[in-house]
């Protein structure tokens, strides 16, 4: 009998990627009920009818789509489901997790979403809670950005001023769900739960210079980053300030990397409930692809267009998101806030804005995000929403960063000793 019951799950799972089907609970896509309140598919919105989409749509990126500085393209809703070893662990150690009495301290969370379950606004830490949901969302164990390329753009000229080619890879140390070893690497002398490197190849002036972040299991234990840096020939520790620095004289901080790199501790966190807009999610097989070709993969990376370039030309789908405002403690911050929609399904940080510290809107960030059935083939079914086009943009200054990237994730054979600082110091490559 209970064998028949889990044969009748794994078909409800199975049945979960057709159309108007869903997985239950806390990682359902409801396909109608987008449906329900998206255009109809292919509307191109633009000058003449932005007015109309009010309700789906963030009101300040609107204004922009109103001063004609980019359409958008309603694609379909696609549920974007998570690999079911995620979703085992978050079943079975719900309600285990508990946020401590002190900020960024999380007791008892061992894997899957730390506080599955509907947030409530009249929780006075809902907020932090949906902050670790972002921070531990399924993003494989380990995968690398072999090719990424940023254009730095100039939207007063209208040009590229500026073109750096990058290397990214990244390993979960803890909280491992597919790849082994699992739960955890024991090699793990930082107590990280998980590393980032970012290398610059070309062009020569900032080629070799590598950056390393830790994000640590203990959020209260202070930041660990490293950059090497060829002109100097040495490895230099980033101090807490450099992470809200321009990166490289791009619009990115560190900070902002995957949506916020920071310690959960370091923000006063508040969830401002949810709702359903447009983000960019979409099948990388059906949006315009650029004339630009990886090198070594059979793929197209996705084309930027609208003022200077600085949109990503895909499409864009309804979701329902959960709205979320962090403001930083730190009192030379730059920011006085930032402002996320993250994904409820996934719960990635998708679209986001930052304030000044005047409190004046200054950015804009988003990230593009493929389903990986329809990606790379080794991507398929891996759960994890593919990370394959970015951008952010400066509207005070004019100015924007946009990225197309390659990603490829859960890779079985990954060193976790090419994450450790002593392996900065390449040299020359």
């Amino acid at each position: 009998m209970l064998n028949h019951l889990r044969a009748v799950l794994c078909s409800v799972v199975a049945l979960a990627g057709m159309p108007g089907a869903s997985q239950a609970g806390d990682f359902d896509f409801d396909v109608a009920a987008a449906q329900a309140k998206s255009p109809p598919v292919g509307t191109i919105i633009g000058q003449d009818n932005v007015g109309e989409m009010a309700e789906i749509m963030d009101p300040d990126f609107a204004e922009l789509v109103k001063q004609g500085w980019l359409t958008i393209t309603v694609g379909e809703p696609i549920a974007f489901d998570q690999h079911p070893n995620y979703i085992a662990a978050t079943e079975k150690n719900a309600g285990q997790t508990q946020l401590g009495n002190e900020p960024g301290e999380l007791l008892n969370y061992t894997a899957g979403r730390p506080f599955p379950g509907e947030l409530s606004v009249d929780d006075p830490r809902a907020g932090e809670k949906l902050a670790w949901n972002m921070r531990y969302a399924y993003a494989g164990d380990g995968g690398e950005i072999p090719e990424m390329y940023w254009y730095y753009r100039d939207m007063r000229s209208q040009k590229v001023e500026r073109v750096l080619e990058f290397e990214a890879a990244s390993m979960r140390f803890m909280y491992r769900h597919v790849i082994e070893p699992i739960p955890e690497i024991k090699d793990n002398g930082y107590k990280v739960y998980n590393a980032v490197t970012l290398t610059a190849l070309d062009p020569g002036d900032v080629a070799n210079t590598k950056l390393m972040i830790f994000y640590n299991s203990d959020d209260r234990a202070d930041e660990q980053g490293w950059m090497y840096v060829p002109l100097l020939r040495r490895v230099r520790r980033i101090a807490t300030s450099m992470r809200t620095d321009s990166f490289l004289g791009s619009d990115i901080m560190i900070e902002d990397f995957l949506g916020y790199s920071g310690r959960i501790m370091d923000m006063d966190w508040k969830y401002d409930g949810d709702r359903y807009i447009l983000l960019p999610m979409y099948r990388h097989d059906q949006v315009p692809h650029s004339d630009k070709k990886a090198r070594k993969f059979d793929h197209k990376y996705v084309d930027f267009g609208g003022n200077s370039g600085c949109f990503p030309n895909v499409t864009w789908q309804v979701r329902k998101v959960h709205v979320l405002e962090g403001k930083p403690k730190r009192a030379d911050h730059p920011l006085s806030k930032r402002y996320f929609y993250v994904d409820a399904q996934t719960e990635f940080p998708v679209f986001g804005k930052v304030y000044d510290r005047g409190g004046a809107l200054w950015k804009f960030l988003y990230a593009g995000l493929a389903h990986p059935d329809y990606h790379l083939p080794e991507n398929k079914g891996s759960g994890v929403p593919m990370l394959d086009s970015s951008a952010v943009v400066d509207i005070q200054n004019k100015h924007c960063t946009t990225l197309q990237m390659l990603t490829r994730v859960n890779l079985p054979k990954m060193n976790a000793h090419d994450f450790e600082p002593s392996s900065l110091n390449v040299g020359a490559r």
